[in-house]
């Protein structure tokens, strides 16, 4: 975990931070559902009881793990939301999910692409809404259901990147460019060819 991830951890204790240091690796590694509080225990060289003394359930791991992405997310809708045209939303939430994605490739892949944190979503109106609002910018909310095809379809391209990042090949400036590319391909082109 990088030392900005750490200070952007506002109000977590070291114990915390060291929870969500142990669950990040296995939510990106085994999935949000297929890890258990054994494991993220075993991980961290505890007992399970000595990560219920940081959080009271895996849920509250989940939300305090993605807070950073999360609290960026919301940064990011609100910025482009206050764009006068459509096409300068667009672009700026195209450029902050990027900026967003280079910067926490492990969040991102979580939050973007994690089939079980549907459920939990769905609970959290706060952190649905914030991604519904950026498919909307991203997809533009008239009738077309193309646009919302191929919003969906960066979205979620984006979340699988992380594997096809790992290996180091590419500079975050190059991969943020590249990115960037494809996503106004994709997503501005349809809004000039509409």
């Amino acid at each position: 975990m990088s030392e900005a991830m750490a200070q952007q951890r506002r109000g977590s204790t070291p114990g915390q931070q060291r929870v969500q240091k142990a669950a990040l690796a296995l939510f990106a590694h085994e999935g949000v559902a297929a890890t258990s509080l054994q494991m993220i225990a075993d991980a961290m060289g505890v007992t399970k009881a000595a990560v219920y003394w940081h959080y009271r359930s895996k849920e509250e791991i989940v939300l305090g793990v993605l807070e950073p992405a999360l609290d960026q997310l919301r940064v990011i809708v609100e910025s482009a939301e206050g764009k006068r045209a459509g096409r300068a939303r667009t672009d700026a939430a195209l450029r902050g999910i990027i900026d967003l994605v280079v910067a926490h490739r492990e969040l991102a892949s979580i939050l973007l692409g994690d089939p079980a944190l549907a459920h939990l979503l769905r609970q959290h109106r706060s952190i649905d809404g914030a991604l519904e609002r950026l498919l909307v910018l991203l997809g533009g909310c008239g009738s077309d259901p193309g646009a919302r095809i191929a919003a969906e379809l960066f979205l979620h391209g984006l979340a699988g990147l992380t594997t096809v990042t790992r290996a180091g090949l590419l500079s975050d400036d190059v991969l943020r460019d590249h990115l960037y590319d494809a996503g106004r391909r994709l997503l501005l082109s349809r809004r000039s060819a509409a």
